[in-house]
């Protein structure tokens, strides 16, 4: 999506910005490029949807504070979801997401 812009943050901190993005069942989707990729960790952590594929998960590291598993991606999605290919999503009981 684009005409606004998305943002992700943690305690106050701006963890993603983008002004091309991507929602999927209420979830935004930002770009690996507008990620701070410094507070990601990959865990082992991993689910299946039936129409997006396998997803990988990050937890997040800022100011001392573990989110576990809070971001996920979907590095190989099926067809239908190939709009989300080198996007991230947050956990919104974790992650503050909002568009303006």
């Amino acid at each position: 999506m684009s005409g606004s812009k998305a943002t992700a943050t943690v305690n106050g901190r701006v963890i993603a910005e983008a002004d091309s993005w991507q929602e999927v069942e209420g979830n935004i989707y930002f770009p690996f490029s507008s990620v701070d990729k410094s507070i990601l960790t990959p865990t082992e952590h991993s689910t299946h949807c039936p129409w997006k594929g396998d997803a990988s998960y990050y937890n997040i590291g800022v100011d001392g504070e573990n989110l576990e598993n809070a971001a996920w991606y979907y590095a190989e999605p099926l067809d239908k979801a190939k709009h989300i290919k080198d996007h991230v999503a947050f956990y919104k009981t974790k992650v503050q997401v909002t568009k303006s």
